[in-house]
């Protein structure tokens, strides 16, 4: 009972401050929107804390319900989930005070606008963030449910009240919808799952307590039989919509330019990484000790991986609204991230090849998170220019939040009179491309490796393709900062000026840069993800998994400890 609180005291600590923020949303006079930036603040640094000290201690609930089980990979999550809701409390804290017609006393940012909804705000990302954490610990079908949703729902209600437009409502409306249609997907293949196996746990307790790998390894062979690979299947399309993968990823642009810009740089992130999580963890559920799926499910998960980065290129390349790009380009990323999970069921029997995979899956999710985050938080630094007709003022453009940079003539001219933004922007835009010398290359690097070493060579050819092909659209973002002229009429100063969201710029640009050139620096990320990895290779693979590790990251001892 006591391993149960402790592996589950990161997302009490942000569940709990989110109650208090709902409480204090509910008094009058402005206390919840002077109080909601800093509680959030303190609640996301308190649960990055306690999950850094408790890093490889795994926190067990073997005896009570077996439905929590926090080793490494959660824990790694956990702490990314933490480490990103920094960011996003930065890029959303109020910087402008409005008044709404009752006399409330509001607050946002040129890009933000919730006005006496601040402290419900912080509150839902605070759930959305428990949620995910909640994810990476379940054990239990239902508890992973539960987390899924707890990480998309809030999101739903955020999109809407992000800012008072037509396209935000419209936006929560379809985001909404769909997310129910993917939950319903989803519960269908958790039910088929359990009808196949007649267990809810990922990871058994011995015979008091079997897990679903039990049933699906002892199937001769690794075949899977029809209801089996049923189940697998709706889960994959269920997991899908969270990821933004094709064909489930319609509502990425839509969502992302009708939310506001704080919002959109936590919507690529969050369900993206809670989705990448439960698939992780059914996958390797279903593939027993051996980490074994049929072909099917492989070629599948390769094909989806291909389609999933060609489309979101493709469209990215259409766009003329930067945050629809950035839409279509978490969808690309999802793509790279699917063919590093296709790597690891493709090379059954090679565990320092799975290992090296895990790895790179797992480096890749933290590398995005800090790319794409740093692209918004420039965004939402920039003055917008006045759109067609638009006759409304600089104060009224910003109390409905639609005072920050959308297009790419938002953003022309404003490198040379924001230097520090421009490069941050040039920084990020070359990482997320994949450009040596920056994160994002160590991140493809350690994804490609794999897919070379388990056959998997023409997915290997096709994401590297695809990496070309998104030059095109992210060398757009300097470009027009640095080499377009201001459009006509418009000043080249920035009526945003906030110092947390250029703090979150400037933290992820650095990130990009250290984590790409600083090899100590990388691998405190890198052996973590290594560590995580570690733990779901199994045990008379061991000593594999240290050289596989050790290799990639130059500390392969600290999986070892945590193999299993």
């Amino acid at each position: 009972m006591n391993n149960l609180i402790l592996g589950l005291l990161p997302e009490l600590t942000l569940v709990g401050t989110a109650f208090v923020l709902l409480l204090l949303g509910a008094l009058k006079g402005d206390v919840a929107r002077r109080m909601g930036p800093v509680l959030a603040m303190v609640a996301v640094l308190a649960a990055l804390g306690l999950q850094v000290l408790q890093f490889g201690v795994p926190m067990e609930d073997r005896a009570f319900t077996n439905s929590v089980l926090v080793g490494p990979m959660a824990q790694y999550v956990k702490i990314l989930a933490a480490g990103a809701g920094v960011l996003f409390v930065l890029l959303a804290w109020p910087t402008h005070a409005t008044r709404s017609s009752s006399g409330t006393l509001g607050g946002g940012n040129g890009s933000l606008a919730v006005g006496s909804e601040t402290g419900e705000y912080f509150a839902l990302m605070l759930l959305s963030l428990a949620g995910l954490m909640l994810t990476a610990g379940a054990n239990n079908l239902i508890l992973l449910f539960l987390g899924l949703e707890l990480a998309s729902i809030p999101t739903y209600i955020m999109v809407s009240i992000s800012r008072p437009l037509p396209q935000a409502q419209e936006a929560g409306v379809k985001y909404f919808f769909l997310g129910a249609m993917s939950a319903a997907i989803m519960l269908l293949g958790f039910s088929y799952l359990y009808g196949a196996t007649g267990s809810i746990y990922l990871e058994g307790n011995g015979a008091v307590m079997p897990g679903i790998y039990e049933a699906f390894s002892a199937q001769a062979g690794g075949a899977f039989t029809g209801l089996q690979t049923l189940a697998v299947v709706l889960l994959l399309a269920g997991f899908a919509f969270k990821m933004a993968a094709v064909p489930l990823h319609v509502y990425a642009a839509d969502v992302y330019q009708g939310a506001a810009t704080p919002l959109t740089a936590m919507l690529s992130v969050v369900p993206k990484a809670a989705g990448l999580v439960a698939l992780l963890k059914v996958l390797l559920a279903v593939g027993g000790p051996s980490l074994s799926v049929p072909a099917d499910i492989v070629t599948l998960l390769a094909v989806i991986a291909v389609l999933t980065m060609s489309v979101g290129n493709v469209l990215a390349l259409m766009q003329y609204n930067i945050k629809r790009t950035m839409a279509y380009s978490s969808v690309a990323h999802s793509g790279y991230m699917l063919a590093g999970v296709a790597a690891i069921m493709a090379a059954a029997g090679k565990p320092e090849v799975q290992a090296a995979a895990m790895t790179g899956v797992l480096f890749y999710i933290a590398t995005y998170a800090l790319m794409n985050t740093g692209v918004f938080a420039v965004l939402q630094q920039l003055p917008a220019r006045k759109r067609f007709g638009e006759t409304a003022t600089e104060g009224q453009l910003i109390e409905r939040g639609s005072a920050s940079a959308e297009t790419f003539e938002d953003i022309a001219g404003h490198g040379r009179a924001h230097p520090v933004l421009g490069l941050c922007l040039a920084v990020c835009a070359l990482s997320l491309v994949g450009l040596p010398a920056t994160v994002g290359f160590l991140g493809k690097l350690l994804i490609a490796k794999p897919l070379l070493d388990s056959g998997l060579t023409w997915l290997l050819v096709a994401m590297m393709v695809n990496a070309a092909v998104s030059a095109a659209y992210y060398l757009r973002l300097p470009a027009a900062m640095f080499f377009r002229p201001l459009p006509e009429g418009m000043s080249s100063g920035s009526a945003m000026r906030s110092f947390p969201a250029s703090l979150a710029a400037v933290v992820c640009a650095v990130g990009a840069v250290v984590l790409g050139t600083v090899m100590p620096a990388a691998s405190v990320v890198s052996d973590s993800a290594a560590m995580a990895a570690g733990e779901k290779i199994s045990a008379r693979s061991a000593a594999a998994v240290v050289e596989a590790a050790g290799g990639a990251t130059g500390s392969g001892s600290d999986v070892g400890l945590v193999a299993r």
